[in-house]
């Protein structure tokens, strides 16, 4: 059996990276998030959700400070999804929206010191060249069509519970 604790920092980079590469769901990208977030910064919270709405498309998601929420844009994934034909970019966008709202709920409330955070645990755990690191140091709408993303307009649809997102066996009350 292999020591995890003696793999380099390499090994850790190229796990990380095929295994964001390869998720199929927003539950394997957030256990991705929480494990980096834990690997790089020591920091960790449990038992959050996640809700997909129709939001602005200036906005990618929010945390409501104080719950165990986190709301990601549903209407900017679909544009993405439609656009970007890469699984990579598209996950890749995802681990970003939701890394920063989970470093929010964590705690981190300063708009500029989550960014340099995510900054900071993207390139530890994904490597210097990864397009999750590219998307933390410039911007993840650097991915998307702004000329699509301002003619869009569609009718809003009601808020959805992504279901199984965080698989802990903890029992809470919404």
């Amino acid at each position: 059996m292999e020591d995890k604790s003696l793999n380099t920092k390499e090994d850790k980079i190229e796990e990380y990276c095929s295994k964001l590469d390869t998720a199929n769901d927003y539950s394997e990208i957030w256990k991705i998030v929480k494990n980096t977030v834990k690997d790089a910064l020591g920091e960790q919270r449990s038992s959050m959700m996640l809700f997909l709405d129709d939001l602005s498309l200036s906005l990618g998601a929010y945390y409501p400070v104080g719950t165990n929420n986190i709301v990601l844009n549903r209407r900017l994934l679909e544009i993405a999804k439609a656009t970007i034909k890469s699984k990579q970019k598209i996950n890749a966008l995802t681990y970003s929206l939701l890394a920063h709202e989970y470093l929010h709920a964590i705690g981190h409330l300063r708009e500029e010191e989550v960014r340099k955070l995510v900054c900071k645990v993207s390139e530890e755990c994904f490597g210097e060249t990864h397009i999750t690191t590219e998307l933390a140091k410039k911007s993840p709408w650097m991915l998307l069509n702004k000329n699509l993303i301002n003619n869009i307009s569609s009718q809003k649809e009601p808020i959805e519970v992504v279901k199984d997102f965080e698989k802990n066996g903890q029992n809470y009350i919404v």
